[in-house]
């Protein structure tokens, strides 16, 4: 049986220090993301910086990368959208 906690997005300071495991990779890539907001549905947006902005795999650095692991990692995690500059 589900609860209702199931249904919160994650709290920014979760995210933040995942996004902080991850950096370090994308860094020496010469690239960065950068935490945006989250949504009340669980959608996360970020920003892509550097080399990660212009990539050509920017759709796989984001979904395999950062939203697979991100929504295993934190529960109420629901997406991972790049927010529109």
């Amino acid at each position: 049986m589900a609860n209702s906690w199931d249904h919160l997005p994650p709290r920014r300071e979760l995210v933040e220090a995942w996004l902080d495991r991850i950096r370090p990779g994308l860094v020496a890539d010469g690239g960065n993301v950068e935490l945006v907001g989250i949504e009340h549905d669980g959608t996360v947006r970020v920003a892509l910086q550097g080399a990660c902005a212009r990539c050509p795999a920017q759709l796989t650095t984001l979904r395999v990368g950062i939203e697979e692991p991100l929504k295993r990692a934190l529960p109420g995690v629901q997406a991972v959208v790049v927010a529109e500059a």
